[in-house]
């Protein structure tokens, strides 16, 4: 494979899988058929890393399937494109390497991949990095901000034969073939009961920091969090958010003005990814603090107290997902009928792997 650079309701459970299937699979987890059972059907009695070895286990045996159920060799490969945001994010990274794991099994379908990017953020920019694809691809999947010249391109190049597909943040654009992602109302809503719980009864306010209202998946995140906090207005005030654009220096000043300005602040909700420039920042501050996707930092701030909960998601399920749906759609065959929906991880000191 070539690189080059350039609320949803909740998830069903999985259809049932045949028994030679959870047989395959708990071999190749090294698990017992029950606990294969338990697992895929959301079952109590596994562990988080059980849970993941037996879900890679069941993707690594439907991508051998796919591989060895192919259609006959096609007379060109088809080609598709990650159209990325610019910067190297701690999600985005992921994508990367997973793209890079991914490249045998997408050499074996016949499938070039190219990644490019862009100013995800910028309307203007990401609009127009998707009109220069036009054409130039059989599918392409997206990480854009949601913007009516964004939509417009993604309509034009839907409307060409081009299959759309969104991973992570959502585009409201009908043309779109499938959005790949986490539900992130649902994420914002844990994110507003863990920083409630970590205070403990605690009353005062709550800052916001958010990288860009102009991305879905963090504007649906504030959405949820806002819900769920409501309750709880009369002993804790979400304060207006405080826009970061996904740079950490900004972040840093935006937290050092909150903690000067809003005395009573006893809790941090931050809604970009990572953010890992705030690690340093809220040591020893006494705020509880609840952040998305886990990195070195956010780690980092786990293990030492310093955040009280960390929000993930699998960027290499994500990936994975959105190349099977892509390649399903070209081959004009039905969605993956085992891909089980990207899942919200929480993680705690007390969890981490």
């Amino acid at each position: 494979m070539k690189l080059t650079e350039a609320g949803m309701p909740p998830a069903p459970r999985p259809r049932p899988v045949l028994r030679a299937r959870l047989d395959a699979v708990a071999r190749e987890a090294g698990v017992s058929l029950a606990t294969v059972d338990r697992a895929l059907n959301r079952r109590p009695g596994v562990s988080t890393r059980t849970l993941q070895r037996v879900q890679a286990a069941a993707s690594l045996l439907a991508m051998r399937s796919d591989a060895a159920t192919a259609a006959q060799p096609r007379e060109r490969c088809w080609l598709l494109c990650f159209l990325l945001p610019t910067g190297a994010g701690p999600f985005v990274a992921q994508v990367r390497e997973a793209l890079q794991a991914l490249a045998p099994w997408l050499a074996a379908q016949q499938t070039r991949v190219d990644v490019r990017t862009t100013d995800a953020a910028a309307p203007a920019a990401a609009a127009a990095a998707v009109r220069r694809l036009r054409g130039q691809y059989d599918a392409v999947v997206l990480m854009l901000a949601d913007a009516p010249a964004v939509r417009d391109a993604v309509a034009r190049m839907a409307g060409d034969g081009t299959c759309v597909i969104t991973l992570a943040s959502d585009i409201a654009a009908a043309a779109r073939q499938h959005f790949v992602g986490i539900d992130h109302q649902a994420a914002g809503r844990t994110a507003a009961a863990l920083l409630s719980r970590s205070l403990a009864g605690r009353a005062g306010q709550i800052g916001i920091l958010l990288g860009s209202p102009a991305l879905l998946g963090q504007a649906q995140r504030l959405a949820g969090f806002q819900e769920r906090m409501a309750p709880e207005q009369d002993r804790l005030e979400l304060l207006a958010p405080r826009v970061s654009g996904g740079r950490p220096e900004l972040a840093r000043a935006l937290l050092a003005q909150l903690r000067a300005e809003q005395p009573a602040l006893v809790g941090l909700y931050s809604i970009e990814a990572g953010d890992d420039g705030l690690h340093g920042a809220l040591q020893g501050s006494g705020l509880a603090w609840v952040c998305h996707e886990l990195t070195p930092h956010t780690r980092a701030a786990l293990q030492d107290g310093t955040a009280s909960a960390v929000i993930g998601q699998s960027a290499a399920q994500q990936t994975q997902l959105a190349c099977r749906w892509a390649l399903a759609r070209l081959a004009r065959q039905a969605p993956p009928a085992d891909a089980t929906p990207p899942r919200i991880e929480i993680y705690l000191k007390d969890n981490l792997p």
